[in-house]
C-alpha cells in the first residue's frame, strides 16, 4: 500500500508554475519602496519607470527583438485577443479572412468565433493524428482576402510543437501577417522571433515560473494593430492602463532565468517524462500517447486510458496527493471531451479518459515512481466497474 506524501505532488505545470524564488525577490521592492506609478514624473515614479524599462529590455533581449516591439498585458489570453482583434480591426478594409487551426487554445478560438459573428470569415485548418498542422494546408487556405494566420507554437494539452517557422515563411511570401500563441513554448523552446518568422507572439509569465496576471505581446515594427483597451497612453498608446510593474519585473526575471537553464530544464524534465510514460505503458494495458511522439514539449505526457473516465482518475489521484489535469486548465470544469483530442481523431469515449501530466524542474524521480505505484491500482479499480473493459480484457 502506497503511503500518501506529506506534501502534494504537482504534475500540472502547463496549467501554472510556482513563482521562482529569484522572481519573488526581484518583485518585492516594487510592492514597497518602488511602488510609484511609472507614468508620473517624481523620484519614486522614476524608480518604477526604470524597473519597467529594464524589464522591457530584458524580455526583448530574451526573444531577440527591440524593446519598443514589446507590449505588456494582463496575460496570454489578453495577448491573443489584442493580436487577433487588433489586426482584424486594423486591416478590415483590406480583407476579412483569418486562418487558424482546430486545436488552438480557447483564447484564440473564442476570439475567432467572436469575429465570425462580426463579418469575418474564419478557416479552421485540420490537424493530423498527432495534432500537427501541415504548412502546405496554410498556403492553400490563403486567399486575396486573408489578413492573418494564427497558429500556436506548442499545444497546451498534448504538447505537439508546430512547424511555425515554415508556416511563417509561407505567410510572408503571400504578404499575410502571422501570429503565434507561444504561451507554452517560452522556457522550453528557442523563441527568437526572427527565426520563427512571426509578426506577433503571445507570452504569459506564469507558465515559466513567473507571476500570474502579466504577459507580453511581441508586435513586429510597422505591424498594424488597433488597441483593444482605451483610457490612457501607456505602452505607446497600444494598451491603456497603469502597468503592473512588479509583475513585469517578475516576468523579466523569470524569462531570463528560464533561458539560462533551458537546456538543463529540457534534459532533466525530459528524462522524468520518459520515465513516467515508459512506466505507465509497461504497467497499464490499453493506454495510448496523445500528441506527437517526438515533436512535443519535453515536460508533457498526455495519456489516454481506455475504459475509464478521466475525472474519476483525477479525483483518485488527488486523494493520493497527486495533482494532474484532464487537459487545459481553462476548460477543466467542462464535461465535454477535449476539442484538441477530438480534432486529432481520438474517439470521444477515449478522449474522456485522457490525463495530462506536465512536469517541472522541482519534480523528482521518487515522485514519478510514486505515481507509477498508485496509478495502476487506480486504473484497475475503476476498470473493474466497466463492462466494456471486461469485454476487451477477454479478447
Amino acid at each position: 500500500m502506497a503511503i500518501k506524501p506529506e506534501r502534494p505532488i504537482y504534475f500540472d505545470h502547463s496549467a501554472t508554475t510556482p513563482v521562482h524564488p529569484r522572481v519573488l525577490e526581484a518583485m518585492i521592492p516594487y510592492f514597497t519602496a518602488r511602488f510609484g506609478n511609472p507614468s508620473s514624473i517624481y523620484a519614486i515614479a522614476r524608480e518604477s519607470r526604470r524597473g519597467l524599462d529594464q524589464a522591457r529590455q530584458t524580455i526583448a533581449d530574451a526573444i531577440g527583438v527591440r524593446p519598443e516591439e514589446v507590449i505588456f498585458t494582463g496575460g496570454g489570453t489578453e495577448c491573443d485577443n489584442l493580436a487577433i482583434k487588433g489586426v482584424a480591426d486594423a486591416l478590415r478594409n483590406k480583407g476579412n479572412h483569418i486562418i487558424t487551426n482546430s486545436t488552438e487554445h480557447h483564447a484564440v478560438l473564442h476570439v475567432c468565433d467572436y469575429l465570425s459573428r462580426r463579418g469575418f470569415e474564419i478557416t479552421y485548418l485540420p490537424v493530423d493524428q498527432y495534432g500537427m498542422v501541415n504548412p502546405d494546408e496554410v498556403g492553400r487556405a490563403i486567399n486575396e482576402r486573408t489578413i492573418l494566420v494564427s497558429i500556436m507554437h506548442a499545444n497546451n494539452e498534448v504538447g505537439t510543437i508546430q512547424p511555425i517557422a515554415d508556416i511563417g515563411r509561407i505567410c510572408h511570401s503571400r504578404q499575410v501577417l502571422f501570429h503565434s500563441d507561444g504561451v507554452q513554448a517560452v522556457g522550453k523552446l528557442p523563441v527568437q522571433m526572427d527565426d520563427l518568422n512571426v509578426d506577433l507572439y503571445s507570452i504569459s509569465a506564469h507558465k515559466f515560473y513567473g507571476p500570474k496576471g502579466v504577459g507580453a505581446l511581441y508586435v513586429k515594427r510597422r505591424t498594424p494593430i488597433v488597441p483593444q483597451a482605451q483610457g490612457g497612453a501607456q505602452e505607446r498608446n497600444r494598451r491603456a492602463g497603469t502597468e503592473n510593474v512588479a509583475g513585469i519585473v517578475g516576468m523579466a526575471t523569470a524569462i531570463a532565468t528560464a533561458e539560462e537553464r533551458r537546456e538543463e530544464y529540457n534534459s532533466y524534465v525530459g528524462r522524468l517524462r520518459d520515465r513516467l510514460m515508459a512506466g505507465v505503458m509497461e504497467r497499464i494495458p490499453f493506454v495510448q500517447l496523445n500528441g506527437h511522439p517526438t515533436e512535443r514539449l519535453s515536460n508533457n505526457a498526455s495519456l489516454a486510458f481506455n475504459y475509464v473516465e478521466g475525472e474519476a482518475i483525477l479525483l483518485n489521484l488527488d486523494l493520493m496527493g497527486i495533482a494532474a489535469s484532464s487537459g487545459s486548465a481553462c476548460t477543466s470544469a467542462s464535461l465535454e471531451p477535449s476539442h484538441v483530442l477530438l480534432a486529432c481523431g481520438v474517439p470521444a469515449e477515449v478522449a474522456h479518459g485522457s490525463i495530462r501530466f506536465t512536469l517541472g524542474i522541482d519534480n523528482t524521480e521518487a515522485e514519478v515512481d510514486y505515481l507509477l505505484q498508485v496509478l495502476p491500482e487506480i486504473i484497475d479499480r475503476l476498470r473493474a466497474m466497466s463492462p466494456l473493459y471486461a469485454q476487451a480484457a477477454k479478447k
